[in-house]
């Protein structure tokens, strides 16, 4: 598989893996988000990258419906948010200053 097949991959499993554990399989409670928040995103590297406001950014804009529990759109927003945050600190000082992620 290619690496962004392995992303993708990996992006459903994870939600997966942290949805099944009670008998709402296709969403995650906020007790599931925040085991999955604990354990998947502990890397020092990852932190280092990501500002704190990005975190509570997407975790603020997390249920869209307002229904109390993620689903996987919203799960996949979530991670979108973290990767544009991520790409932002990894580029920081790199040109760009002000001006919208371009598509590469």
């Amino acid at each position: 598989m290619s690496r962004l097949e392995k992303a993708i991959v990996s992006m459903v499993e994870v939600f997966e893996g942290y949805a099944t554990k009670d008998d709402k399989n296709r969403q995650l409670s906020g007790t599931e988000l925040a085991e999955l928040m604990k354990k998947e995103l502990a890397s020092p590297e990852f932190h280092g990258k990501v500002e704190p406001a990005v975190l509570q950014e997407a975790m603020t804009n997390l249920d869209k419906n307002h229904d109390g529990e993620i689903n996987f759109r919203e799960f996949s927003m979530f991670l979108a948010t973290l990767a544009r945050g991520y790409y932002r600190a990894r580029n920081k000082g790199k040109g760009n200053k002000g001006k919208p992620d371009k598509p590469e």
